[in-house]
């Protein structure tokens, strides 16, 4: 038996028909509203009405094509742990929006343990790796130390959100 997974946005609390339709969209982005509608049970303008709702809410942040990285050139994952020499508000500030200029960084994370910021980089390959740790990350403000881990089988990667409904 499936948990129900209550969820609250600002505005109110998404019912079950919400929930349905932010499962269909992760799936499929591209559906369009009549067979949305058909999947959760609804006519077109409500289903429509319900998504512009979510979206104005923020629940719905955007909508994006899933791209192979091997078929761009970007076959090389490598997850970087970065500890800071120094830290406070301003310093934390400062990394941030330096490493927000990096187009590599797919993803950056303030982490709790020894090392301060988990990084997730995407490069066409390991020579690229190193001019990119070398030259960019380790003059982020304050960066002292960095740990790498190269991503030798990729098992799972999904942006799907378990939505227990």
């Amino acid at each position: 038996m499936k948990s129900q997974r209550t969820i609250n946005t600002s505005q109110r609390q998404l019912d079950r028909t919400d929930l349905k339709i932010l499962q269909h969209l992760q799936a499929n982005a591209r559906i369009s509203m009549t067979e949305l509608a058909d999947k959760v049970g609804l006519s077109t303008t409500p289903c429509t009405e319900r998504v512009r709702r979510l979206e104005r809410d923020g629940v719905i942040e955007g909508y994006h094509a899933r791209l192979n990285p091997q078929a761009l050139g970007a076959s090389l994952l490598v997850f970087v742990e970065i500890k800071l020499s120094a830290k406070s508000g301003d310093i934390f500030d400062a990394f941030r929006r330096e490493v927000q200029k990096l187009p590599d960084v797919l993803e950056c994370h303030l982490v709790s343990g020894e090392y301060d910021y988990l990084l997730k980089v995407r490069l066409p390959d390991m020579s690229m790796y190193r001019k990119v740790l070398g030259d960019i990350l380790l003059k982020l403000p304050q960066a002292n130390e960095s740990r790498s881990y190269v991503v030798m089988e990729e098992v799972k990667e999904t942006a799907i959100l378990p939505l227990g409904n």
